[in-house]
């Protein structure tokens, strides 16, 4: 594919663009920051400064500019720091215990730097641990809770698993405790900060999407990566593509699909010119927006479910994700991050509703995520689930990520005080969702023997 796309191909989306709000949903700027690594707190946290202050500027200003050439809303700036338990680490070494404090100051420091720049959130703040986790994943772990609740853009992702290693049960263990934790500490009493904390297998290291972004290890230093929308817009030609059968149904949500990430292309491109970066890819990624017409559940129903979370889910969705990365996967050069269909409950209208009615339950939400994108995401549950149920949650839903081998990513919302059925408004992006019931035992003995469950057999071929 050329690397110039022709002003022509994006005039094909102004009736998107104009009528059915497609917008951009973020375009995320990855950032090295392994040279600032040093032993010293103040010298890592100068280190991380100079190179964001260096950086992020440009990428507001360059953002703003394409958005205004070509007449295209693009929702979130966003940063993405390399692993900081990586960087941090030599600070780790040097000062053992007393590491928590510093890390927690590391955070609200970004915080700042995001802030100042006009950055909506940065990512990086987490670790990867598949296989094992080192004195500085621990304590940076441990520092979370306070951590987020201290800070409003920072972002926390921890890869606990993957298909080639297996499952680090004993991480899987202390995610529990550490979400539960963080719920408790969050300012708004809400567990609002736990919308900024995810559990991944399977990591992509080139997602636009928060709170799991990360700027991955063997990248260039300065990489632009972006996470395209479009749920009304594939909405809308669901609607009107009449009686037509599956094969064609899924045609037009190709050719759909095929536009909407042509203006992913086209955004990414410019705006690293503009940054002086280099293009990574394009997330081609179904993503909602909390508001109609804006609802992954509805564009399912328009193909002729009843309701989501019925007989027939799992089989909609399917469809509707192979059709999309079939026409996202032709228009881009380069498809990274999740590049399927996202379901967070909150954040979806559609997918609240039918929480709220019953229809839509845990383990639908987990048989849905075998084929699409994410996973169990914005997930409201009582405030008084057990860690060890939270950590068992974990447990399914990177277990479906390591046997098929793609990546998937659980937001779980423990809000203090609430019991299911209640409604709970996190604002802005993160939208409102049902409580939950979800069961009160799980698999805490299983979990509590820790060490590594071993990856499927069937992956160690090649």
């Amino acid at each position: 594919m050329s690397s110039r796309i022709s002003i022509d191909e994006i005039l094909e989306t102004v009736d998107m663009i104009v009528y059915r709000h497609l917008n951009i949903r973020a375009v995320t700027l990855g950032m090295n920051v392994l040279p600032a690594a040093s032993s010293d707190p103040d010298g890592l946290r100068r280190g991380i400064a100079a190179i964001f202050r260096e950086h992020a500027p440009r990428l507001v200003d360059a953002v703003e500019e394409v958005g205004s050439r070509y007449g295209i809303e693009i929702v979130n700036r966003r940063i993405a720091l390399t692993p900081l338990s990586i960087v941090a680490s030599p600070m780790v070494r040097e000062l053992g215990p007393g590491a928590k404090g510093e890390l927690v100051s590391l955070a609200q420091e970004i915080d700042g730097l995001a802030a100042d720049a006009g950055v909506d959130m940065v990512g990086g703040y987490g670790a990867l641990v598949q296989k094992g986790e080192s004195a500085a994943d621990v304590a940076l772990e441990e520092s979370v809770p306070e951590a987020l609740a201290s800070t409003r853009r920072v972002c926390s992702a921890f890869n606990v698993a993957d298909s080639r290693s297996g499952i680090n049960v004993d991480a899987v263990l202390r995610m529990g405790r550490i979400i539960s934790r963080t719920a408790q500490l969050s300012p708004g009493g809400k567990g609002e900060a736990c919308a900024r904390l995810m559990v991944l297998a399977n990591a992509p290291d080139d997602n636009p999407f928060m709170a799991g972004g990360f700027h991955g290890l063997g990248m260039h230093d300065l990489v632009i990566n972006v996470g395209i929308s479009g749920p009304a817009v594939v909405l809308a030609a669901v609607k009107s593509a009449g009686d037509v059968d599956v094969a064609g149904l899924a045609e037009i949500i190709k050719r759909v699909a095929f536009k909407i990430t042509r203006v992913g292309e086209l955004v990414g491109r410019e705006v690293a010119s503009r940054v002086g970066a280099e293009f990574g890819a394009v997330d081609i990624s179904l993503a909602p927006a909390p508001a109609e017409g804006e609802s992954v559940a509805e564009v399912l129903e328009a193909m002729g479910l009843e309701e989501v979370g019925l007989p027939g889910t799992v089989g909609a969705m399917m469809i509707l994700a192979d059709s999309l990365k079939k026409g996202g996967a032709m228009a881009a050069s380069r498809v990274g991050g999740f590049s399927g269909v996202m379901t967070p409950i909150s954040e979806d209208v559609g997918m609240a509703r039918r929480a709220a009615e019953g229809v839509l339950n845990l383990g639908t939400l987990l048989a849905m995520s075998s084929v699409s994108a994410a996973g169990v995401d914005m997930v409201p549950v009582p405030g008084d689930t057990p860690p060890e149920v939270l950590s068992s949650i974990i447990l399914d839903q990177v277990a479906i990520g390591v046997v098929t081998g793609k990546p998937v990513g659980v937001r779980l919302l423990p809000v203090p005080g609430a019991a299911p059925g209640d409604v709970v408004d996190f604002g802005g992006l993160f939208g409102s969702g049902v409580v939950l019931d979800v069961p009160r035992r799980g698999a805490g003995r299983l979990l509590a023997r820790g060490g590594r469950a071993p990856p499927p057999i069937s992956r160690l071929k090649g």
